[in-house]
């Protein structure tokens, strides 16, 4: 499913209206017939039902009055509220206000003068939430962030136009108070604010409605995959009946020091479990016996550590020597920060010429030198930063992070040539070229230690077997939270274990390709 941001949506009607010659009227009123339907199939169609509709004075507003005007005509007992003086209204959401009947409507411009009408509110079937619209940029406050207080604690069933008031169309944040929205109604494509969070958690059910823009403009228009199962799907790849190990890539992982060989384990075992014909996990050699033990499969190649537990610069020349015949390389699960370590990684970053994914201390050990991107030997590198290290790795606080996930994985991702998987609940993917996705799988019980692993394992599994960039980070990402939701279902969200998400992974692949 095709996601877009508010602004993108604008210049879709604008180029709907101006270079296709569909009238902004006739938008409207589909979008309000859209709107009445979904209303009509979710809370039924039999006459004498009250609904109140709580309108702006733009065109969500406009949106509103059709909506108003179409379920009287269905015999629905509607009382239409408009937050806004009769004046400040124009263009086609006046001309829809003036089609309402005499004494239809009653205006609340000033703090206090809807709060008389809270009766209204508590005794309606259903609530139209038509008042602000995905033009939003700004904190909702005064007489609209009265109005949203008073939808939400009415305790009816709320619909949301659109999108539910005061929820940012492009980040899905709540801007100071946002309507709770059990339905969504929303135009043409979903917005990004229906999908992150905390905005999919005000939006309900989301409902997609046709309003008669050509295809060629929605087409057109960039956008985010969001990525559920069908759209994963035709993604994937059948196995050949006379493969063999060699028809599915070597990888090497570069993991592991003393306290942490579990995350070199995991990512091991994780790209084994994604259908990686060879693994290979170089690991610092005091602790290959204890690795020997952990990964059955996987063969591991001990490097040479001076009894110290963690990797320095006298392995490159061993690495350098293993990358010989290796489809993919990920480097980091495990490998602590100490200096030594962080300058071996920097020089990996740039003298690997295989894809390569880098995670946990392979981030931070670029953190420190984020240029040595730019002097990368591989067309191919993926990192998997949580909020945390996306910050270090951009010089910001976790704060601009996350005020704009989006925005903060596309510019990196352009500015250095990479792949970006920002983790986090609906992580986003961004490619260099500007491609971008959200995932939609995934659950709470993901918020335990070694997850990121099983994510390293993964991806660096598909990559060997020759997937896409891209398409190897939407499957990856996907298939991890997939195989979460799996767990999930079947023992519950607290307690969920990396590696019970790792032992999921074939199911979850099963699950998608049958």
């Amino acid at each position: 499913m095709k996601v877009v941001t508010g602004a993108t949506m604008q210049e879709i009607d604008r180029r709907a209206i101006h270079e296709f010659g569909v009238p902004g009227l006739v938008l409207m009123e589909n979008a309000g017939a859209g709107c009445v339907a979904a209303i009509v199939e979710m809370y039924g169609c039999q006459g004498g039902k009250r609904v109140v509709v709580v309108a702006g004075k733009g065109n969500n507003g406009g949106d509103g009055f059709v909506i108003a005007r179409l379920l009287h005509e269905q015999g629905w007992h509607v009382a239409t509220f408009v937050i806004a003086r009769k004046d400040d209204i124009g263009g086609d959401a006046r001309t829809n206000l003036e089609r309402l009947r005499d004494g239809a409507v009653a205006y609340c411009p000033e703090p206090g003068m809807f709060g008389h009408y809270v009766t209204s509110l508590r005794e309606a079937d259903v609530i139209v939430d038509a008042l602000l619209g995905t033009g939003l940029k700004s904190d909702v406050t005064g007489v609209y962030a009265e109005a949203i207080s008073l939808m939400n604690d009415a305790g009816r069933p709320l619909v949301a136009v659109d999108i539910p008031s005061g929820v940012d169309a492009a980040t899905g944040k709540m801007l100071g108070s946002a309507v709770r929205a059990d339905l969504t109604v929303t135009f043409a494509l979903a917005k990004c604010g229906h999908v992150l969070y905390p905005g999919v958690e005000f939006t309900g059910k989301l409902k997609v409605v046709d309003i008669g823009i050509p295809a060629g403009v929605t087409d057109a228009a960039s956008g985010l995959d969001f990525l559920d199962a069908g759209t994963v799907r035709p993604l994937l790849r059948k196995r050949e009946r006379n493969a063999h190990k060699g028809s599915y890539g070597h990888c090497l992982i570069v993991a592991g020091s003393t306290g942490k060989t579990g995350a070199a384990a995991m990512a091991a075992n994780s790209a084994v479990r994604s259908g990686a014909g060879l693994v290979t996990l170089a690991v610092p050699a005091s602790l290959g016996h204890i690795l020997e033990v952990k990964t059955t499969e996987a063969m591991t190649l001990p490097l040479p550590d001076g009894d110290l537990g963690h990797l320095g610069g006298a392995d490159q020349a061993f690495i350098d020597n293993a990358l010989e015949g290796k489809s993919a390389v990920a480097v980091g699960p495990g490998l602590a920060l100490h200096p030594e370590t962080a300058q071996l990684v920097r020089r990996l970053v740039s003298t690997i010429t295989q894809p390569l994914v880098l995670d946990a201390d392979g981030l931070n050990a670029v953190a420190e030198e984020s240029a040595v991107l730019l002097r990368k030997q591989s067309q191919t590198v993926v990192l998997t930063p949580h909020p945390g290290e996306m910050a270090r790795l951009a010089g910001c606080s976790v704060t601009d992070v996350e005020r704009d996930r989006i925005a903060s994985a596309r510019e990196f991702a352009e500015r250095y040539g990479v792949h970006v998987v920002l983790k986090g609940a609906r992580t986003i993917i961004a490619a260099p070229d500007g491609r971008m996705a959200i995932n939609g799988s995934g659950n709470p019980g993901m918020a335990s230690g070694g997850m990121g692993d099983v994510l390293t394992g993964i991806l660096v599994a598909l990559l060997a077997q020759g997937y896409e960039p891209f398409t190897a980070c939407r499957i990856g990402v996907f298939l991890h939270g997939h195989a979460a939701d799996m767990v999930a279902a079947e023992m519950g969200e607290v307690g969920m274990s990396a590696v019970d998400v790792q032992d999921r992974l074939p199911f979850a692949f099963k699950q998608l390709m049958t």
